[in-house]
């Protein structure tokens, strides 16, 4: 196959999507395909470009608003500066955050008639929209932490959620501005630091249990994971991206039960979205064995490591093989769809 790999972009997560699609590049060149590297910020990569990239980290925080600011500045518009886009057999996308993953890029290169790996735009922009999505998992009987947009009422805070909460971007991933708040007296300064990267902000009830995953691979759920973070009590930024920030265990020590539950309240998730071949469903499991679903990412993490291929990896799938088939089902889909 012919592949362009799309990473990079201009949202906070840029630095998570670099890792992920040089790590998917590499992955599909070794499998033997032809894999074109762009940057969406960029442009087409030269050899000592994709060098670069690979030896560069994950920094323990996001990008500040400046160094995004001098990226967009200089940032083409990716489907018509990049001619070699329209003659690929698919566009693997592995972009994270902004309008890599709420549908933006999607509607663009459905209106283009390129065909794309992951959902379309509306299940994309579902997903990303935290708010939404919630309101969609209750519809559909998936379980989801009560939440409120602020801005909102002390008392109607205690009322509904009280205290630990956790406030957060209501359109943003890698837990990008987030905060577990504990006091009524944190709340403005959290609600304040969340405004900083989107313009809703959510509060949540805190869910006190043990954080677990699951991946959805071409309407099959994939091996259940547990998170153990060790810089604090939540999967926050650094914990994801900083060696030794957590610890991942797959597949998850569960009963039988438990596990089954996860697993079916995932898929329940990700067709809830209306979403396409693949996706990580995130949960918190309190003490009575509950699972809550949290949200559903459209674009997981794509390097070795990240959580996607760990729990595809612990049903036997190596991540080059998960990259071909995310490829592969998106040709098919681009098949079906009526011209």
């Amino acid at each position: 196959m012919r592949i362009a790999v799309l990473f990079g972009g201009t949202s906070e997560e840029r630095d998570v999507s670099v890792a992920s699609g040089i790590q998917v590049v590499q992955a599909l060149r070794g499998s033997g395909h032809d894999v074109l590297a762009v940057d969406t910020a960029g442009g087409l990569l030269t050899a000592a470009d994709h060098d670069r990239l690979l030896s560069a980290g994950v920094a323990p925080d996001p990008p500040t608003k400046d160094a995004l600011s001098t990226v967009r500045a200089s940032a083409p518009a990716i489907v018509n500066s990049t001619p070699e886009l329209k003659q690929v057999d698919v566009i693997f996308i592995a972009l994270h955050g902004g309008s890599g993953e709420d549908g933006t890029l999607q509607a663009m290169l459905d209106v283009a008639g390129l065909p794309y790996t992951g959902s379309g735009h509306m299940g994309s922009a579902y997903a990303m929209d935290k708010d939404v999505s919630k309101r969609l998992f209750r519809a559909s009987g998936v379980p989801t932490p009560n939440w409120l947009l602020a801005p909102v009422s002390l008392a109607c805070v205690d009322e509904e959620l009280g205290y630990p909460l956790v406030v957060k971007p209501n359109k943003q991933g890698s837990s990008v501005g987030l905060t577990v708040v504990r006091s009524p007296g944190e709340l403005g300064a959290a609600v304040d630091n969340a405004y900083k990267y989107d313009d809703e902000v959510m509060l949540e009830r805190f869910i006190s249990g043990r954080e677990l995953t699951v991946g959805i691979l071409n309407d099959m759920p994939l091996a259940v994971g547990e998170i153990r973070p060790k810089r604090s009590d939540i999967f926050d930024y650094a914990s994801k991206y900083q060696e030794g920030g957590a610890e991942e265990i797959f597949p998850a020590d569960l009963s039988t039960e438990t596990t089954r539950l996860v697993q079916e309240l995932a898929l329940k998730a990700h067709h809830a979205l209306k979403l396409a071949a693949y996706s990580r469903v995130d949960f918190r499991l309190d003490e009575l064995e509950q699972p809550w679903c949290l949200e559903v990412n459209t674009v997981p993490g794509m390097t070795r490591t990240s959580l996607l291929p760990q729990s595809a990896q612990a049903v036997g799938i190596s991540f080059p093989e998960l990259c071909e088939r995310v490829c592969r089902a998106a040709m098919e889909q681009h098949r079906r769809k009526p011209r």
